[in-house]
């Protein structure tokens, strides 16, 4: 269990450091936010990646289609929460 969590750390800063890259624009989002957005950015590309391919983490869990699922997920994570807490201008 605690590999898992390791795992989900790990890859969720290397996905969330990747996104943010990605996504131009200034963010306020610390360290342990970059970790979250790619946690959240793992499991929509997992989730995607199943929908798309109907193959799951049987074929082992470490794998580069995956990761870069990773990073397709923080990228849309990044947007949808950019949008949510994007400041509105009133006239």
């Amino acid at each position: 269990m605690l590999g898992f969590i390791l795992y989900l750390v790990v890859i969720g800063l290397i996905a969330g450091f990747i996104a943010r890259a990605l996504v131009p624009g200034k963010d306020a989002l610390s360290v342990p936010g970059t970790i979250l957005l790619g946690i959240v950015g793992s499991f929509i590309g997992g989730f995607l990646g199943y929908v798309i391919t109907h193959h799951n983490a049987s074929d082992g869990a470490f794998q580069a289609s995956g990761i870069i699922g990773s990073v397709i997920g923080a990228v849309l994570a990044l947007l949808v929460y950019r949008a949510a807490t994007g400041r509105r201008h009133v006239l």
